[in-house]
């Protein structure tokens, strides 16, 4: 009979085919045992009783920026927030960190950065940049999750730093990145659009919250989402689009991987929750690029997450220090929203108390897709017998109001305070050992070290899965 070291007792436990009862039995920090009332023997109780289990969300998505740039945020501080907010895995994106993690030395220097600091497993990305075409198979044989590449500029201004990518240099990456198996991220903006509307904007004086969005139309990210399709068309490439902000975008990835592109989407939370009006109104704390839309097309995004179209969400967490956030000019701001510690709860808030989105959908954009996607679910995104236990602990029925003092990000620049939840997040556990716990010790005093995950290949059921998005399931 296996010995359990602990059981979450009594939850109501998501499972990918619905919501159960159940305790969960854990053993050398993996599921070893789901059912009723398990014999406890000599394990230690965590009671879940009136509590929702959910598996611990995978944040595709976050910039912790180290090395070079952790007093924008490092990996200690930002998986902190990471983990208050129910996340149990991320994959930190190659920039802003100083050097860009474009190479085989960077990559190391990355990992140095996040061993024993990590509160959370992670994974890596890489980037396809301008100079390093030459790394791409020696970075994939090292592990990354996968490439990150900009189609527009990604604001970054020293000698060195992130550099976007031209049609020429998309298409050779992607011929390139193919046979290694992973899949290109693509911030899809066009440049020659965005840049031409910002300088009209300016030459005209119109620098602030409304006008910088209007530089950044929707159709600037359905011209580079196009281009980017042609081009995984022509290499057989598989591609990832990042923080999609408008339904047009969504609904043209779709319409390809119908016809057999191997495509997915990602949104964030933030273009689930807040609107260009709410932009106006926050000012610099809720700049990002794209920049955040009208009211209807929220709804649409939402209709999208419960059909299915939409395949995951993300925070995109993107930090920076205050006084980068100052200034009137819109143009000249850091743009970036920092929400790592709220998409679980705004997901299950927004999404499942307020909209009636099933608690299975949210599991899946927050944890099943992303490890079916990147290749870790035979270790991560689900409660299932046999996976790691990442769990998140959460009574969906304890409003809170999220205060500065709540987050533990580097600088807590949140457009979310002030905003009350319909539930939280009380327990955090990753591989069995609980990192997070609301109202009494906060990050847990345990010491686990985060470990670094790296892509383990695709089943054939993957495969298909991933070459046939075009269900809507993807």
């Amino acid at each position: 009979m296996t010995q359990f070291e602990w059981i979450v007792q009594g939850g109501d436990v998501v499972l990918s085919d619905g919501v159960k009862r159940l305790d969960i039995g854990i053993a050398g920090g993996v599921i070893a045992a789901l059912g009723e009332q398990l014999d406890a023997g000599n394990a230690q109780i965590i009671p879940a009783a009136g509590l929702t289990v959910l598996p611990g969300a995978i944040d595709v998505h976050v910039h912790l920026n180290e090395p070079g740039l952790g007093h924008w945020e490092g990996f200690r501080t930002g998986t902190s927030a990471l983990a208050a907010g129910g996340c149990t895995t991320c994959f930190d994106m190659p920039l802003n960190g100083r050097p860009p993690t474009v190479s085989l030395a960077a990559l190391k220097r990355k990992q140095r950065a996040a061993e024993s600091a990590s509160r959370i497993d992670y994974g890596l990305w890489g980037g396809l940049m301008p100079g390093f075409l030459d790394q791409i198979e020696p970075l994939a044989e090292a592990g990354v999750i996968g490439f990150k590449a900009f189609m527009s500029s990604p604001g970054t201004t020293e000698e060195g730093d992130f550099r976007e990518v031209d049609d020429l240099l998309l298409l050779r990456g992607m011929a390139r990145i193919a046979p290694t198996g992973r899949l290109l991220a693509l911030h899809a903006e066009s440049e020659s659009i965005v840049s031409a509307l910002a300088d009209e904007m300016r030459n005209e004086g119109l620098v602030d919250a409304r006008s910088y969005a209007m530089t950044r139309p929707v159709w600037a990210e359905r011209d580079a989402v196009r281009r980017a399709l042609l081009a995984a068309e022509l290499t057989g490439c598989p591609v990832h689009f990042v923080h999609i902000s408008s339904a047009e975008a969504v609904m043209d990835i779709a319409e390809a991987r119908r016809s057999g592109v191997d495509a997915s989407i990602e949104t964030c939370a933030h273009y689930l929750t807040l609107t260009v009006d709410d932009f106006v109104e926050l000012g610099a704390i809720a700049k990002c690029a794209p920049p955040l839309r009208d009211t209807s097309n929220l709804e649409r995004m939402w209709e999208l997450i419960a059909d299915g179209t939409i395949d995951l969400v993300s925070s995109d967490h993107s930090p920076c220090p205050p006084e980068l956030k100052l200034g009137d000019n819109y143009f000249e701001i850091w743009g970036g929203i920092s929400g790592a510690q709220s998409t679980m709860e705004l997901m299950l808030d927004e999404g499942c108390l307020k909209r009636g989105i099933s608690l299975v959908t949210a599991a899946r954009v927050l944890a099943t897709a992303p490890a079916r996607r990147f290749g870790i679910s035979d270790r991560k995104g689900e409660i299932r017998i046999g996976l790691d236990a990442d769990l998140a602990i959460v009574d969906m029925n304890q409003p809170y109001t999220l205060k500065r003092e709540h987050l533990l990000d580097r600088h807590r620049q949140s457009p979310y305070v002030g905003k009350t939840f319909g539930c939280r997040v009380l327990r955090t556990l990753v591989r069995g050992q609980t990192v997070y716990e609301a109202g009494g010790a906060g990050i847990a005093d345990n010491q686990l070290e985060g470990i670094l995950i790296r892509p383990t290949g695709f089943s054939e059921a993957q495969r298909i899965e991933r070459g046939n998005a075009a269900d809507g399931r993807g």
